[in-house]
């Protein structure tokens, strides 16, 4: 039988999930990350799932991988040494950006502006220019460029940047210039801006390309050492590795352009919370995923992720395609805090992290953290997670959180109260960033809760946002690995093509989007797909004629056939419903993209069996928790017993392997056919 394995490294877990391509069954397996090299949890987990599912490893042929590190490359500034060149008179591109300074008003006193990643000492101008339509205004001085590269060699760059202006309309003299660096600086990995993301606009062309060159070395190091040891270990295993988008990249292409999976980690939840939704019956899911260090949040809509144009970490924003996820720093490892100057309680966004952990792990933290005030309330029982890997400590829990108790002269379980109220009150301000704030109604979509955090926090939020039902999918805490599992091979190709609609040719329009189709269908063929798997999609950028500011919609070739009026309508409908007004101005094409996609996986996930509708069965325990200011019994059941149609009536708490589920009093679970547990007001 073939399998398939999806690894998932987070900041504390790194979540694996099995898949029997015949018949969807699953295996699952979670093991603590090893942040100074991702690759060891791997190899960790990899041995473990094989093990306690009996398989061998040479049965699995696909290994799908979403990774933080091009992520903690940009967040903890351990990238490479990157030389830049640029047009003669834009040395100074990545200093003068966009001249915006975040914040409000006197955001400007504070700002501390950050470091460009390819310093101005490493930049060099080349004497080139091209016109905005392409041709050769000023042509390539080879000889001053051979002249000016010993300042680059002196400094020993570990990846070199072209980034020429208007070189989206002609990439010629960026190709001539990556010629004549491999001759001189061989060795050195190169990235021209025509082809990591050919579109106008210097600044982020430059600065997307600019930062691919950054993570490079050390995406490739990585993905490099995780191939080999697969293949030593697995024997010619493919390797996928997960993008910002959703959608896989072959481990070559996930190399040549590492900036693409900047958002990899987040990213896979959302797949995940997709295939699961999709199997359930919703369409329109507000997906909350809480690991240790931070929470996701996402929004779907008809069965699809909201994506953005580009992708954001830190103080870097780069011209990548992501999933629209918003991130907070608020985890199960986030720490609570009462500063002497406010006297106020605070939680996170420091986290305890893998290392040392809650104090409940007992692994050396003293810090009170939101896992510690769950298990003080009893949320969280006094038992071994990771299949009995890890205990938890609830007298180390109540220990931490005393600290807090204190500090504010409150009771013990108050003050776990506090941590847990607040932490939910940062994530009800990020669902609102996805939902309310773009002009949705979260009252009309479910909430999917997973993560290892997610799934005792999600009734909270349920009642914050009024979103419902509340969906736990099997193995909540680890679905982002479910995602990667279940996801397809994605590539796009792109082109600046600026027309007002009054003039836009539509038969040279999709003549483009044609040509756009073969640029991004390659990649898949070379990877072993044939046409007939791939699905291709087409997307324009549009915005008001005279603004700014660009909107992207999908469009088909039958649509266009018929003319522009439906695109324009549709983008009055979207403008509309993002800044509540439309205008009669003509519209204008910006950008052309051309997705293409491979076939998806055809496992569904496998049914569990009917029950009664009495959960009795499944009823291990009985434990006391503190609720809405007062002792409660709950109920925890073995979530493996559940059958469908099972009812668990609050207060509750399920558990499994990977996570643990509580269901707040006057709430209802509800076991449905494929395993998922539907919370609602009771």
């Amino acid at each position: 039988m073939a399998y398939r394995l999806g690894v998932d490294v987070g900041g504390t877990f790194t979540d694996l999930t099995l898949l029997r391509e015949e018949d969807g069954h699953v295996f699952t397996a979670k093991v603590p990350s090893t942040p100074d090299d991702p690759s060891r949890a791997v190899l960790n987990g990899i041995e473990k799932i094989c093990r306690q599912s009996n398989i061998a490893r040479r049965d699995i042929t696909h290994v799908m991988h979403g990774t933080t590190v091009a992520t903690n490359a940009v967040l903890t500034g351990n990238g490479a040494r990157v030389g830049l060149i640029t047009t003669r008179g834009f040395k100074q591109i990545l200093h003068i950006g966009r001249s915006f300074v975040p914040g409000g008003l006197g955001g400007w006193v504070i700002y501390q502006k950050p470091r460009p990643l390819a310093p101005l000492k490493w930049t060099l101008e080349a004497t080139e220019r091209m016109s905005a339509q392409g041709a050769v205004v000023t042509p390539l001085d080879e000889a001053a460029l051979r002249r000016a590269l010993p300042v680059l060699r002196a400094a020993q760059v570990e990846a070199i940047t072209v980034a020429l202006i208007n070189s989206f309309a002609n990439g010629t003299h960026e190709r001539r210039i990556r010629d004549i660096l491999r001759e001189e600086l061989p060795g050195i990995p190169i990235s021209i801006s025509s082809e990591v993301i050919s579109e106008m606009q210097e600044y982020e062309r430059a600065i997307t390309t600019v930062v691919n060159s950054y993570v490079g070395p050390v995406v490739g190091q990585y993905i490099a050492t995780l191939q080999t040891e697969l293949d030593t270990q697995m024997g010619g295993v493919k390797l996928g590795i997960l993008k910002s988008d959703g959608g896989l990249a072959g481990s070559r292409a996930a190399a040549d352009y590492p900036v693409n999976l900047l958002m990899s980690g987040p990213a896979g939840g959302v797949a995940g919370a997709i295939w699961v939704a999709e199997q359930a019956g919703f369409n329109k899911v507000m997906t909350f995923d809480m690991g240790g260090t931070s929470t996701d949040v996402a929004l779907i809509e008809n069965g699809a992720a909201n994506l953005r144009r580009e992708t954001r970490i830190g103080d870097v924003v780069v011209r990548a395609s992501s999933v629209d996820v918003r991130t907070v720093g608020a985890g199960g490892g986030s720490i609570a805090r009462v500063p002497e100057l406010t006297g106020a309680l605070r939680v996170g966004p420091q986290s305890a992290g893998a290392v040392p952990g809650p104090a409940a792990y007992g692994q050396g933290g003293e810090e009170p953290t939101v896992t510690d005030a769950n298990v003080v309330l009893g949320y969280l029982p006094e038992r071994s997670l990771l299949g009995g890997d890890m205990q938890i400590d609830r007298s180390r829990a109540a220990h931490a959180v005393e600290k807090i108790a204190n500090a504010m002269d409150l009771s013990l379980e108050e003050a776990a109260a506090g941590i847990i109220d607040i932490v939910n009150e940062n994530m009800f301000g990020a669902l609102r960033l996805i939902s309310i704030e773009q002009g949705r109604d979260p009252r009309e979509f479910a909430l999917m809760g997973f993560g290892g955090a997610g799934p005792l926090h999600a009734n909270a939020l349920a009642i914050l946002t009024g979103a419902w039902p509340v969906i736990i999918p099997r193995g909540p805490g680890v679905l982002c690995a479910y995602g990667d599992v279940t996801t397809q091979l994605r590539n796009e190709a792109s082109r600046t093509y600026i027309r007002r609609f009054a003039v836009l040719d539509v038969g040279v329009l999709s003549g483009y989007l044609l040509e756009l189709e073969e640029r991004a269908v390659a990649p898949l063929l070379a990877e072993g797909y044939s046409r007939e798997d791939c699905v291709v999609t087409y997307q324009c950028d549009l915005r008001y004629s005279g603004q700014s500011m660009d909107l992207t919609l999908e469009v088909t070739l039958d649509e266009l056939a018929t003319g522009l009026t439906g695109l324009s309508e549709r983008f009055d409908t979207t403008h509309q419903q993002l800044f509540t007004f439309a205008l009669p101005s003509d519209k204008e094409l910006i950008n052309l993209r051309a997705v293409a996609v491979t076939a998806r996986l055809s496992a569904h996930a496998p049914s569990v069996a009917a029950g009664t509708g009495d959960p009795a069965a499944a009823l291990i325990d009985t434990q006391p928790i503190y609720v809405n200011g007062a002792h409660r019994s709950a109920g925890i059941y073995d979530r493996s017993r559940l059958a469908a149609g099972d009812r668990i009536v609050g207060p509750a708490i399920v558990v499994e392997m990977d996570s643990t589920t509580l269901i707040l009093p006057e709430h209802t679970g509800t076991v449905d056919l494929r395993g998922n547990i539907l919370i609602r007001p009771s």
